[in-house]
Formats: C-alpha cells, structure tokens, sequence
C-alpha cells in the first residue's frame, strides 16, 4: 500500500523561468503539504539539483518542466530522465506547455514503441492547479510502484542466482568431500565398482591402500577442531603430490582415506604406500609455536587374477582390516590384507558371537554355576565361586572363554558384570535361612572397576535384599588390575567399605605380583592355576608357590589355589600353608550347592595316598 505522507517528502523540481508562475506552483504544492520543493531557472540548473542525487534515486520525486526553459532540450532530459530502463532510477516530468501537445511528442522517434516505460504528462497554460495535483500524486505513485517492482525483481534475479549457487554447491557435495575436495565415500565406491567391473574381463592386477591418521584425535583435542582441519587439508596436498591426476583418492571418514591404484600388484602397492608413509613421516604440522610430528598406518588389500574381488565394500573392508592390524602392532606401518591374520579371524568371532551375547542378556539364556572353595586343613567349605555360563542351542552349555572375550572387545562386558552381580546377591537372597552363612565369590572383568555404574548396583541391590556384604567376595585378575591401578584401587576401597571382600585372581601370572599384592587393598589371592597343574612334577613351580604362601600370610591375605583336581596336590599344598583349595577334586562348577558343608579331605586322601604308589618329591 503507498504511503502517500512518505511520497510527499519527495524532492520536487520545478523548472520554470516565469517567476510568477513558479512562486504560484509552489504555493499550491505547499498547500497540499509538498515542503521538497526546488526551483530551477535554466536546463543546466536541473542537473546541478539533481547531481548530489545520483545514487539517492528513490528520493527524487519528479521534475514540473516549462517546455520553453532557457538551455533545456526537454525532449532529451525525458529520454535520460523519465525513460531510464533502470526503474529505481526514473523521473517523471510534468511539460508545461502553450498549445495543446501530446507526450509521446517529447519521445525520441526510434524509442517511441517503448512509450510505456515513459512517465511523462503534458499539461496546457494557464494550469488548473486541481489537474496538476491529480497529475503529481498519479505519477509519484507510479514511481513508486515501479519502485517496488524493480526491487522485487532484484531480490528475485538474486534468489534465482544464489539457488543456482547452492544447487551446483549441492551437485558438487553430493560427490565431493566439503573439507578436502576428494570424492566421499558413495562416489568413491561408484567409481571404484565400474573400474572392477571393467577389469574384471583383462584380469589386471590392482590394490586399495587405507589410510588411517595415527592419534588424530588428539590433535582435536589439543588444538581444536580448525587446527584438524588444516592438518588434515596440508595431508591431502602432500599426498596428492604423489598422484596422477585421474587417480581415484576419498576421504570415507574423519581421518581416514581410501586411494585405488590400478594397475599395481602387491609389490608396487607395498613400495607406493611407503613412499607416502615415509612423505608423512618427515612432514612437520605447525600451529602457533608447537610443531607436531604425524604419522599414518596403511592397510593394502590387493586385487589378482587368481583373487579377485567384485564389490567395493569388500575391497575397502580388507584394507581396512589390514589397517587396524597395522595399528595394533604399533602403527606408523604397513600392513597387506591376509585371511589368516589374527586380528581378522578375532573380528569374525566377535561379529558372530555380538548378538548371541545380546540374545543371552534379553532371554535370559545366561546361568550361573557354583564350584566349592574349600579350606585345606579341616575340609570345610569356605564359600563358592560363581562362574558363568551361557545356553546354545540344543542346551549346549558355553564356558565363558568362548564369548567373554568377544564381550569385552565389543562393549557388552558391563552388561554381563551387572547382570553377574544382581544374579549372585539374588541367588543368596532367595536360600533358606539354614544356608544364609553361605558365601559367593563373584568374578568380574578387568574393566567393571571403570564402571561408575557398579558401585551403586551393589549397594542399591544389598539393601533391596537385605544380604550381607560380608557373604560376597569379588575377584578381579592380577593383569586387570594393573592396567589402571589407582582407580582400580579406590573402586575396591568404596565396595570393601560395604562390607565385601576381595579376591586377587591368577596370582603370579604377572611380573609385578609382589609389589602389586603389597599395596593391593585385598582380603584372598588366588595362586593361578598354571603354578598348581604341574607341581608335583615342577621344583620350580614348588619353589614360587611355597614363597606365594608365605608372603601372603605375612601380609595378612589368605591363599587359594586354583586347579585342584589330584590328592597329592592337595597334600603338598598343605605342607605349603596353602589356607584354601578349589577344583575337579573338591566339585565341578554345578547349579546346585553340595549337600554338605565340608568335605572329607582326610579320608580322600588316606584312601587315595594308600591305593596308589606315587612318590611325593618334598
């Protein structure tokens, strides 16, 4: 809607040589509430008025021009004025004239079929003033719609031209990595799928190299996600001073990088990735005053004719694999994809095992069995150690060395250690009172002391049951617990201040046993078990787990001894001051508790010492 107050503050000129002509206009303007009134005496004086004016267009009402003003040639200033084609810069005229005349008269002749465009209006003296108002609002009015529509055509032409930015931006990110220019993923695999499919029919040989930053994200951490950025920019530049210029080189993930290279066998690939490997190794990254050294582990999966490989994804998943091989044996290496690594056939044992594991937990198709702990001396039954077990198919009991590694590496581990601790307290719980001086010992893995979660389930789940703390005993591996000592040692601090106890299992197994079991905040260490198979047999196994016992029982810890399953062992434990015995001997890891409370040691091993002639070396 036009504002027509706004319209009036519009400068006005009116151009006549006739002072009483012009002190009359200008009187009735003002009387109508025009106050930006200029008068101009000659042609020349209309260009000075309108100079300071040139690129304040829009507030340049329009010109009241008498057709005989000295030095004005009225018909060009209408051609440069009130015909300009740029809309936001037209000024209307008002011709005043003697006779009776037509505007299209003050058109130039070629342009008098684009009359339209013209803002122009004759009007005959002596004037009626009425007409000339009619004439002024019109033509202020149409200046200002032209106004408007040549703004919005503007805003639409510029629209139009930014849309056609960000379409061609969008075709080029649909292919393109943003940060560095190299195909993405998809692309790279499209790409990568017509070249296999091509030499698939010459049988060339090929390989795909996956590169991979070594700790890129600590220089995100460090510095900041920019200085990443430039880090992983000057690291494309490097290598591609390495390629040609139709070589197939994607960025698939944050720091980690695929390149093809046809044409090359194994050998050619190994000397090809070196030489980016050691390009990288010598590189030196700058930011501010610190200087960063970085290197790269490269995977290489490669293509043969006897070995070939008809799906990208197959390709890349190779190289990577060989990738985190590189990696886990120290990276800034090389490392050629082959079936029978290590890591690779971990890999598919933890994809296989994953969702039995999850199937497990929500099925509840996991289980706990009991083995007897059982003190030396008199046969009594200390406590039980409960073991985990899991359920195949065809009831098929799984022992936890088959998937409690694969829990591990694959972040289900928590989910086994709360679900292990919540089935113990309850198992306690739910006995009758005739058995509640009945204890558990409790294995949790090396990473349960990591969990903020653990302490809170056990002092939320003793509470709920009411069980004593005093029947629960954890036990946690000698190597878990060096791994992060000091929060491993103020975890068992917190949950020994519950009331429980605390085993160290497979004692000696590490190198740093004694100095460890010094400082270690537990109530039981359990001898491991590789020291007991063989100790009838082995001086030196005889020797470690005699001394075992005895720096044990000068630190106040009592001792157990794990694969128990001959008298003789038995009897030379005892000699060792070995306080505890568990194994085949004593009870296999059954669902249900022994009937008794103890077991007859004395007798087993009159009887079993008698039957069989076996010379005990002391």
């Amino acid at each position: 809607m036009v504002n027509y107050v706004d319209l009036k503050q519009k400068l006005i000129i009116i151009a006549e040589h006739v002072e009483k002509s012009a002190l009359d206009i200008s009187s009735k303007l003002k009387e109508k509430g025009y106050q930006n009134l200029r008068v101009a005496e000659d042609g020349s004086h209309i260009y000075e008025i309108l100079r300071p004016f040139y690129n304040k267009q829009d507030q340049v009402g329009l010109v009241i021009i008498n057709e005989d003003l000295p030095q004005a040639q009225v018909a060009e200033m209408c051609q440069a004025l009130a015909g300009n084609t740029a809309n936001d810069s037209i000024v209307p005229f008002i011709i005043l004239c003697q006779t009776p005349r037509k505007p299209s008269e003050f058109y130039l002749q070629h342009d008098s079929e684009n009359s339209q465009r013209y803002l122009i209006h004759t009007l005959q003296y002596p004037l009626n003033y009425h007409e000339l108002l009619l004439i002024i609002d019109f033509q202020l009015g149409m200046k200002h719609e032209r106004l408007l529509r040549h703004k919005q055509e503007e805003r639409l032409i510029n629209e139009l031209a930014e849309r056609k930015v960000v379409d061609s931006k969008l075709k080029y990110l649909v292919v393109h990595d943003e940060l560095t220019g190299l195909y993405n993923r998809n692309n790279f695999e499209r790409q990568l799928k017509l070249v296999l499919n091509r030499n698939s029919h010459f049988s060339e040989n090929s390989a795909l190299l996956f590169i991979d930053i070594d700790r890129f994200s600590m220089i995100n951490e460090l510095e900041g996600f920019e200085v990443g950025d430039r880090l992983l920019v000057e690291l494309v530049v490097l290598v591609r001073k390495f390629l040609s210029s139709n070589s197939l080189f994607a960025r698939i993930g944050s720091d980690e990088f695929c390149l093809f290279l046809e044409d090359n066998n194994e050998h050619q690939a190994l000397n090809f990735a070196e030489r980016i490997r050691t390009a990288v190794e010598e590189f030196r990254f700058f930011t501010g005053e610190v200087c960063y050294s970085v290197t790269v582990s490269i995977g290489i999966s490669t293509i043969n004719p006897s070995n070939h490989v008809y799906h990208p994804s197959e390709l890349v998943l190779r190289a990577r694999q060989a990738c985190h091989t590189a990696k886990e044996n120290g990276r800034n290496m090389l490392w050629v994809f082959n079936d029978n690594d290590h890591v690779v056939r971990e890999r598919r044992r933890d994809i296989y095992w994953a969702p039995l594991i999850k199937k497990a937990l929500l099925e509840k198709e996991l289980f706990l069995v009991y083995q007897p702990v059982v003190e030396l001396e008199n046969g009594k039954i200390s406590h039980y150690e409960a073991l985990i077990r899991m359920k195949g198919q065809d009831n098929v009991v799984i022992t936890p060395n088959q998937f409690i590694p694969a829990a591990e590496r694959m972040g289900l581990i928590h989910s086994i250690d709360i679900w292990v601790v919540e089935t113990a307290i309850d198992f306690l719980a739910n006995l009758p009172p005739e058995l509640s001086h009945i204890s558990l010992a409790i294995n949790l893995s090396g990473t349960a002391f990591q969990d903020a979660s653990l302490l809170p389930t056990i002092r939320e789940k003793l509470e709920l049951t009411w069980v004593n703390a005093g029947r629960l005993t954890f036990e946690i591996t000698e190597t878990a617990a060096v791994e992060n000592f000091e929060k491993t040692r103020e975890m068992i601090t917190k949950i020994r201040a519950l009331g429980c106890k605390f085993a160290l299992d497979d004692f000696g197994a590490g190198f740093c046993s004694f100095n460890y079991l010094k400082s270690f905040p537990v109530d039981y260490v359990k001898i491991d078990g590789q020291f007991i198979q063989n100790l009838m047999s082995d001086e030196t196994d005889q020797v470690l787990v005699k001394s075992m016992a005895e720096i044990a029982s000068q630190l106040g810890k009592k001792t157990i001894a794990e694969f128990v399953e001959t008298p003789f062992i038995v009897q030379k434990l005892r000699e060792f001051g070995i306080d505890f015995g568990q194994g085949y001997f004593f009870g296999k890891p059954n669902m249900e508790l022994l009937q008794s409370d103890s077991v007859e040691i004395n007798q087993l091993l009159e009887n079993t010492l008698n039957q069989t002639p076996f010379s005990v070396n002391s």
